[in-house]
């Protein structure tokens, strides 16, 4: 396969950035009628040639491991797929409704938000639902519970969206654990104030009847 070297270095970088595991996530291409993707458990970060499977696009109704990967070729324009399983982004899909709104600059520009679609892996809903999100804008989308999918004019393009909405959302993390709630930021209205001279001190001072604390 001609772009083989281009699977083998997403692949890699994923696998390296944390952002699948071995035998998890999924690439595809789009080369005129056929679809080139990764079989199912491939590992990503070590692709060979027979990892890679050619599949026609105008299969109808076969559920299979590359089911949502045909939907969106045969609906959009899109040449490239990543479904990845970014720990950061999989989290927030679990407590977001709707949608992630990046708080930080580069994801606002890039990402703008990110929908979350909740649907189960591989199923009708998922293969319904997925699509229509890329017709509409978007260039990525989380899927609640199961990973991201990433569209592309390319695998690289793919790739950059993907480490992307990573990003925005390990800061979205951290920033959450980061922040104080505000009762906790109130300083007490009343305390008791504590003076610099041990009680001690100013005993021995009456003690003896003169100014000085410790006398003579």
């Amino acid at each position: 396969m001609d772009n083989f070297e281009e699977f083998s270095l997403v692949g890699k970088d994923l696998y390296m950035l944390g952002l699948v595991d071995s035998g998890s996530g999924s690439l595809s291409v789009r080369i005129g009628n056929k679809m080139y993707a990764t079989k199912k458990k491939a590992m990503l970060g070590h692709l060979r040639q027979e990892d890679i499977a050619e599949i026609p696009l105008d299969v109808e109704g076969e559920k299979d491991e590359f089911a949502v990967h045909r939907a969106i070729y045969r609906e959009t324009n899109f040449n490239a797929i990543i479904h990845a399983q970014p720990p950061y982004g999989i989290a927030l899909s679990i407590t977001m409704e709707n949608k992630i709104m990046p708080a930080d600059m580069k994801g606002q520009t890039v990402l703008r938000s990110v929908p979350v679609v909740r649907a189960k892996a591989n199923s009708d809903e998922l293969i319904k639902f997925l699509p229509p999100v890329y017709k509409s804008g978007y260039m990525i989308s989380l899927v609640k519970e199961y990973g991201s999918f990433a569209v592309g004019a390319n695998l690289l393009e793919a790739l950059q969206y993907t480490t992307c909405l990573e990003g925005s959302c390990k800061i979205l993390a951290v920033n959450k654990s980061l922040a104080v709630p505000v009762e906790k930021q109130r300083r007490p209205e009343h305390h008791e104030r504590r003076t610099a001279i041990p009680p001690s001190i100013g005993v021995m001072g009456r003690q003896r009847g003169g100014s000085r604390g410790f006398g003579r």
